[in-house]
């Protein structure tokens, strides 16, 4: 083609240009619709923001429905790992805890959360797992200087939806870490 004359190039350009044209005679043009892209004004943005802010005051007050006391401890054997089992739950659930069966399904890291902070992000968690149907949480407390890992057992067996609750298996945080058993609402079919 690079020794081709001129003329013939522009001869094959028209034939091509003929080409296209044929082959989409019955094709009409597309008419500009002229409607803008859509542009998000603030007040939508505030409506998206709204619900967001919503559900955040539905959680904050959910958490604020329940409050944890500082002034309850319960007894937990300092030789054994950090285990609790409500009264009426099976205690085989909590062993199972223990061996790992129940991955949890949300996690709380509490890592450099103080300790009334912490009482509002407990309670919002379980809330959520009610809410979101979640058998299993963990509770990552964290080492430190123990506050949160003596605190969380006394205010999680005051809750009554935490069924138990074992100190998480190495894979899930070990002894830095709870998993919990969260008791779920039941819903009746409406015949």
């Amino acid at each position: 083609m690079k020794n081709t004359p001129i003329h013939l190039k522009n001869q094959k350009n028209i034939d091509e240009s003929d080409l296209f044209k044929n082959e989409f005679k019955d094709i009409a043009p597309i008419e500009q619709d002229k409607i803008p892209p859509q542009r998000f004004s603030s007040k939508q943005n505030s409506g998206l923001t709204q619900k967001n802010k919503a559900d955040l005051a539905e959680i904050k007050q959910a958490a604020a429905a329940f409050e944890f006391s500082d002034g309850f401890e319960g007894h937990f054997d300092i030789n054994q790992p950090l285990k609790y089992v409500k009264p009426e739950t099976d205690s085989h659930e909590v062993k199972r805890l223990r061996r790992g069966d129940y991955p949890p399904d949300l996690i709380l890291d509490l890592h450099g959360i103080k300790k009334e902070e912490a009482k509002y992000e407990i309670a919002a968690l379980i809330h959520v797992a009610q809410k979101k149907h979640v058998y299993c949480v963990s509770i990552m407390h964290g080492k430190g200087t123990y506050v949160l890992k003596k605190s969380i057992p006394n205010w999680l067996i005051q809750h009554p939806a935490v069924m138990g609750f074992h100190q998480a298996p190495k894979e899930w945080g070990g002894q830095a870490a709870l998993l919990v058993l969260i008791d779920l609402p039941l819903h009746h079919a409406k015949y």
